[in-house]
């Protein structure tokens, strides 16, 4: 068990779950806060580093791509401050916080965990219900349907439609854009039978943010509905007759190559590492070759 408490937030590992708590400091964000405790399953992660600094250090995990909807509704454009995914850590738990980068790499290697890109999100999502009110407008998201609801705010065209229910089968993409500098930034769902170019201002399926307290809040909402869309890897998986299929096992014979079993054992490491094997097919393989041996 590899643990560090700090005013930002506690990280516990296990060896097979590393568990995330936002720290209750003035200082952790709104939308941290708000995301709550986060598990972490070994297979989630890509890899873990730790940077010392003068008055503070930095732990930063980075994820598998695919693995998280968050990260994948935001794109990598949340601030370091509101990312769940770094710690600041205090000049005085360096060494625990380097023990635990040794824990979690080490459980990768070990579990030969692969960098490749997640066919599944690992993680779920935020909870739903859900719903914030930010910008110009309100979204509230309860899984099954996205409902937005317009304030004082809203500009007139767009409040003339009235709230707005989408389906989650009508929902095809979701766009979460934070505002920076004099650019605003916005919501958006992107309809199957409503495709339109027009600015979030004007867009009745989008709302429109100005970079205030709560607008971050927003890409939860994004990230809710995003865990329930099609996962980027099946749009993007070729047809199932091209998939590679598992390697045939080594053919029993009267007297085998030891070399070619070795070597065949290596190959079939190295297409469990890459993806191309699942679990279950990498191991109902390597037990064919091992019983040639």
């Amino acid at each position: 068990m590899a643990e560090i408490i700090q005013k930002d937030g506690t990280w516990t590992f296990d060896g097979e779950t590393l568990r995330l708590v936002p720290g209750r400091d003035k200082g952790v964000s709104l939308l941290r806060r708000t995301l709550g405790e986060l598990a972490l399953p070994l297979h989630a992660l890509a890899g873990i580093s730790f940077e010392q600094g003068r008055r503070s250090g930095r732990l930063r995990l980075r994820l598998r791509d695919g693995a998280d909807p968050l990260l994948q509704a935001t794109g990598g454009k949340l601030t370091d401050g509101q990312d769940p995914y770094r710690l600041t850590v205090e000049t005085d738990r360096y060494g625990v916080a380097e023990y635990l980068v040794d824990e979690v790499r080490s459980a990768l290697l070990l579990d030969e965990v692969p960098a490749t890109p997640c066919t599944a999100y690992a993680l779920p999502g935020p909870s739903v219900p859900l719903s914030v009110s930010a910008g110009d407008g309100t979204a509230s998201f309860d899984g099954e349907q996205v409902r937005l609801e317009w304030n004082w705010k809203t500009e007139e065209g767009k409040a003339s439609t009235g709230a707005r229910l989408l389906p989650l089968a009508e929902i095809t993409a979701v766009e979460w854009q934070p505002a920076e500098g004099l650019e605003n930034g916005h919501l958006r769902f992107v309809i199957r039978s409503a495709v339109t170019k027009a600015p979030p201002k004007h867009d009745p399926n989008a709302v429109e943010l100005w970079g205030f307290k709560k607008d971050p809040l927003m890409a939860l909402v994004a990230a809710a509905v995003q865990a329930r869309l099609p996962h980027p890897a099946a749009a993007a998986a070729p047809p199932a007759a091209a998939l590679p299929g598992p390697p045939e096992p080594v053919p029993a014979g009267p007297a085998p190559d030891h070399d070619a079993l070795l070597r065949r054992l290596r190959e079939l490491g190295e297409l469990h590492r890459s993806g191309v094997l699942t679990e279950e097919e990498f191991a109902a393989a390597k037990a064919a070759v091992l019983r040639q041996m």
